[in-house]
C-alpha cells in the first residue's frame, strides 16, 4: 500500500470511529428511563443515530476494509448490500435532520413567543408518522442500488464495488428524482427553518437587551424614591409612611419566581435550537456539495468523485451527533440515574 492510500485509509478509519462513538453515545444518552417518558425529542435522536450508524457499521466499516486490503474483497452480493445501505442510512439521516430543525424551531417560537406549550410535533403519533413516511421513501429510492451494482476492475489488480445501470438514461432519471427529492427539498428545508430561527434568535436577543434597558430604568427609579424615603424617615415621619414603600417592593417581587422559571425553560430551547443552526450549517457544506459531486459523476462517471462523495457523507455522520449532544446538555457522562 502506498502512503497516499495509507493516509487515506488511516483518516477513513479514524472517522468510523468518530461516527461511531458519537452515534452510540448519542443513541444512550436518548434512551429514556421508561416508554411513559418518550418525548419527540429522544425518538427523533435515536432515529438519527440509528440511521447513522447503518452507515458506520454497514458502509464505513467494509469500505475502511476494503482500502486497508487494497481492492473490494466482499464479493457482489455485499457490494449489492454496501450500496442499499449507504443510500438508505443516507436519506433516513436527511429527513431526521429535517425534522430535528422543524420540531426545534417549533420549541423555540413556541417558548419565547407563547410563554412554552405543546407544539404540533410532541404528538408521538404524527413524529411516528413522519419517520414511518422517511424510511419507506428510503427504501423505495434505496432498492435500486441493491440490483444494478456490479464489481468491477479499476486498475490491473483493484476491483470496485460501483453502481451499474444498464441503461444511461435510466440512471440519469433516477438520480434526477433521487437527488431532487431526498436531497434538494429537504436541503432547502432545512436553510429556510434556519435562517427562520436565526432572525427568531436575533428578535429575542432585542427584546431582552430592551427589557434589560427598562429594568434599569425601574431600578433607577425605585432607588429615587427609596431614597426619598429615607428623607422623610429622618425627617421623623410616621411609620405608615416608612413601609408603604416596603409593601409596594414584596408585591413587585411576587411574579419573580414563574418569570425565572419561564426564563429558564427558554434559555433550554434557545441553546437546542442554536446547536441545530450549527449542524445545519455543517449540513449545507457537507450534502449540497454531496449532491453537487453526484451530479457531476452522473455527467461524467468517475471513481474520484465517487470516493470523495462518501468521503463527505462519512464526515458529517461522524460530527453531527457531537453537536447535538452538546445542544441538549448531555455530551458529558452522567452516572447518576
Amino acid at each position: 500500500m502506498e502512503a497516499e492510500e495509507l493516509v487515506e485509509s488511516l483518516i477513513r478509519a479514524l472517522m468510523f470511529i468518530a461516527g461511531v462513538l458519537g452515534n452510540n453515545w448519542l443513541a444512550i444518552r436518548s434512551l429514556p428511563k421508561s416508554l411513559s417518558a418518550l418525548r419527540t425529542n429522544e425518538i427523533l435522536f435515536l432515529n438519527l443515530a440509528i440511521s447513522n450508524l447503518i452507515t458506520n457499521y454497514l458502509v464505513d466499516l467494509p469500505d475502511t476494509m476494503a482500502d486497508f486490503a487494497g481492492s473490494w474483497f466482499l464479493g457482489e452480493t455485499y457490494c449489492g448490500v454496501f450500496r442499499f445501505c449507504a443510500d438508505l442510512s443516507e436519506t433516513s439521516s436527511i429527513f431526521t435532520t429535517f425534522f430535528i430543525s422543524i420540531f426545534w424551531h417549533q420549541k423555540l417560537v413556541g417558548s419565547l413567543k407563547r410563554g412554552g406549550g405543546p407544539v404540533h410535533m410532541d404528538g408521538l403519533c404524527l413524529v411516528a408518522c413522519l419517520l414511518a413516511g422517511s424510511w419507506t421513501v428510503a427504501v423505495v429510492f434505496s432498492m435500486p442500488h441493491f440490483f444494478f451494482v456490479k464489481v468491477e476492475g479499476t486498475n490491473e489488480s483493484e476491483v470496485d464495488c460501483i453502481d451499474y445501470f444498464p441503461d444511461a438514461i435510466a440512471g440519469q432519471t433516477y438520480e434526477i428524482i433521487y437527488l431532487t427529492l431526498a436531497n434538494a427539498l429537504p436541503l432547502a428545508g432545512i436553510l429556510t427553518i434556519s435562517v427562520q430561527i436565526v432572525i427568531t434568535l436575533l428578535q429575542n436577543h432585542r427584546r431582552v437587551r430592551s427589557h434589560k434597558t427598562e429594568l434599569s430604568v425601574k431600578k433607577n427609579t425605585k432607588r429615587n424614591d427609596e431614597n426619598r424615603n429615607d428623607v422623610v424617615i429622618t425627617q421623623g415621619k410616621s411609620s405608615s409612611k416608612i413601609q408603604a414603600p416596603i409593601q409596594d417592593g414584596q408585591q413587585e417581587a411576587l411574579p419573580r419566581p414563574p418569570q425565572m422559571s419561564v426564563k429558564a425553560g427558554s434559555s433550554i430551547q434557545v441553546r437546542a435550537a442554536k446547536s441545530v443552526v450549527a449542524v445545519a450549517s455543517v449540513f449545507l457544506v457537507c450534502w449540497l456539495t454531496h449532491m453537487l459531486l453526484r451530479i457531476t459523476n452522473n455527467i461524467h462517471m468517475s471513481s474520484i468523485v465517487v470516493e470523495v462523495a462518501s468521503y463527505i457523507a462519512s464526515s458529517y455522520t461522524c460530527i453531527i451527533p457531537y453537536i447535538f449532544l452538546y445542544g441538549v446538555k448531555k455530551l458529558s457522562c452522567s452516572c447518576s440515574s
